[in-house]
């Protein structure tokens, strides 16, 4: 299984030999240093932790500094534990890049979608309105919701307004479209979860 962490740099578009013009997401991908490698002997299970995005030894906290030390390779700003099934194929140290990826066509990206606040059923459940005429005065509310003498309560899961957005998700089988492994990008057809800058952990499907 390919894997990696990213970031999202936006959106753009490529033309194919034909001059069809397909809708692409940016991610900056890697490279991602392998931090730590767990075994079933030791931790009871096999994976390895991969970092993204170096940063200044000032900025880590002192347990920390043993730890990426240990492994000789710097500050991790962003730290990811992914399950393997042969964790002795890998070596403390090296690098995953986006060549991992090369001959995948399908891949899952997972990302913190864009935090919207506040929000109401019309903008977050996608709720009729009320008319705009005749004297009609709750045209966004979502009108009655309450029960009668039985069972005289609200069922839980009900669906009102509240936050939205801001919770992590995953697109699943979306196109690789091209592979840019001198500048360590990946265009993906379609739009993935989150807003420019986020981070984003890509695998294969």
């Amino acid at each position: 299984m390919a894997l990696i962490i990213g970031k999202k740099v936006g959106m753009t578009q490529l033309f194919g030999e034909s001059g069809k013009v397909t809708p692409v997401s940016v991610i900056q991908a890697g490279p991602c240093p392998i931090v730590q490698i767990k075994t079933k002997e030791n931790e009871g299970y096999a994976a390895i932790q991969i970092g993204y995005d170096e940063k200044k030894e000032s900025r880590t906290p002192s347990p920390m500094k043993g730890h990426f030390k240990k492994a000789g390779v710097p500050g991790q700003r962003i730290l990811r534990e992914v399950r393997v099934d042969n964790a002795s194929e890998y070596n403390v140290g090296d690098a995953i890049d986006v060549s991992v990826f090369e001959g995948v066509t399908k891949v899952h990206v997972t990302g913190v979608t864009k935090g919207r606040g506040f929000a109401g059923t019309t903008r977050r459940y996608g709720f009729s309105t009320g008319r705009g005429t005749h004297g009609n005065n709750s045209k966004r509310e979502p009108g009655s919701v309450g029960q009668c003498a039985t069972p005289a309560r609200i069922f839980k899961g009900k669906r009102l307004p509240g936050r939205m957005g801001g919770v992590k998700r995953t697109a699943r089988n979306l196109e690789v479209v091209q592979i840019d492994s001198e500048n360590n990008l990946l265009f993906i057809k379609g739009s993935i979860p989150g807003a420019n800058n986020g981070i984003v952990f890509i695998r294969t499907a």
